[in-house]
C-alpha cells in the first residue's frame, strides 16, 4: 500500500487510515477479522475515538502485539481541560497503551466550538499537557460540516496543530465555496508542514426518512466497487492529502482496499464519468 509522510510528525502513513468507527458495535471476532485484514493489506495508521462505542476496546486487544508497527490516533470530544484530561487517561486504559501517536480535538466543526476548546481552561490545554507528559507525540484537530475547512484554517493560525482531519469527496469539491475554503486550508497545511487527512471520501448522501440503514455509517455510503474506485482515486489525486479514513462499516473495508490498489490506474475522465452520473449524490452537511 502507498505511504505518505504525515507532515512534520514524519510518519510514513498508509494512504488508507483504519477508521475505528467501523468497530462501534461489532462482535469481537468480527472486529479481529477486520483489524487483521487491515494489517495484511498494509494499513499502518489506526484512528479511533472514545465516542466510537467499543472501538478502543477492540483495538486495545491488539496493542500488545502490534503497537510498535502502527501509528495510533484517538480523539478528545470533551471541551474543558479537566474533563479532557480524564478522557485521555480513560482512552489510554481502554487502548492498553502508555501513549498514543496523535491526540485530536474532535468535532471542532465551527468557530464557536473552536473558541470553546482554545479558551483558557479549554480542552487544548489538556492535549498540550499530555504531550509534555509523553502521552502523545502529536496534537491534531478534526471536524465535520461545511464550516470545517475555514474553522481549521483559523485554528492553524492560532496554534501549530500537527494534523488536520477534514471532509473531502467528489461532491463537496463541486461546491465552489467549500472548495475555496478547502484549498486555503490545504495551502496553510503545506506551509506549516502539517499532515492533512480526510474523512467522508465515500459519503454518498444522508439516509432518507424511513430508509433502511443497510450499513452502520450515519450516512448512505457509496457501495458499488466501480464508484468506490473512482471516489478513492479522486481523493488520492490530491497531493496534499496524506490519507483517507476508511468508512464506518467493516463490510466496506475490503472494497476500499481494492480501490486503493487500482487508484493509480483510474483516469480523471473515468472519475468524472462515473461520479457525475451517481443519482442523488449530495453533501451530507446541507441540513447542518
Amino acid at each position: 500500500m502507498e505511504k505518505r509522510r504525515l507532515g512534520r510528525l514524519g510518519h510514513l502513513s498508509s494512504v488508507l487510515i483504519y477508521g475505528g468507527a467501523a468497530l462501534w458495535s461489532v462482535h469481537p471476532d468480527e472486529a479481529d477479522r477486520s483489524i487483521a485484514l487491515a494489517l495484511e493489506a498494509g494499513i499502518n495508521h489506526f484512528d479511533t475515538a472514545p465516542s466510537y462505542g467499543d472501538s478502543e476496546l477492540h483495538l486495545g486487544r491488539w496493542m500488545s502485539r502490534i503497537r510498535k508497527q502502527v501509528f495510533l490516533a484517538t480523539k478528545v470530544d470533551e471541551r474543558d481541560r479537566d474533563a479532557a484530561r480524564r478522557q485521555i487517561r480513560r482512552s489510554l486504559e481502554r487502548l492498553q497503551v502508555e501513549s498514543v501517536d496523535l491526540l485530536q480535538l474532535h468535532a471542532v466543526n465551527d468557530r464557536g466550538v473552536l473558541e470553546e476548546v482554545m479558551a483558557p481552561g479549554g480542552a487544548l490545554e489538556a492535549l498540550i499537557e499530555a504531550r509534555e507528559e509523553g502521552l502523545t507525540r502529536g496534537i491534531g484537530i478534526t471536524g465535520h460540516g461545511h464550516q470545517a475547512p475555514a474553522t481549521h484554517l483559523e485554528a492553524l493560525r492560532r496554534f501549530p496543530f500537527d494534523t488536520v482531519l477534514v471532509p473531502l469527496n467528489y461532491r463537496l469539491w463541486q461546491d465552489d465555496a467549500y472548495r475555496m475554503d478547502y484549498e486555503r486550508l490545504a495551502a496553510e497545511v503545506l506551509r506549516q508542514d502539517a499532515g492533512l487527512m480526510v474523512i467522508k471520501a465515500l459519503a454518498y448522501r444522508p439516509w432518507s426518512a424511513g430508509e433502511e440503514h443497510r450499513y452502520t455509517t450515519w450516512y448512505a455510503p457509496i457501495d458499488e466497487q466501480r464508484a468506490i474506485d473512482d471516489a478513492v482515486a479522486f481523493v488520492l489525486r490530491r497531493p496534499e492529502v496524506t490519507g483517507l479514513a476508511t468508512p464506518g462499516d467493516v463490510r466496506l473495508l475490503p472494497l476500499v482496499i481494492a480501490a486503493e490498489r487500482r487508484a493509480s490506474s483510474v483516469s480523471d475522465a473515468e472519475i468524472h464519468a462515473v461520479l457525475d452520473q451517481l443519482p442523488e449524490y449530495e453533501s451530507l452537511f446541507v441540513a447542518l
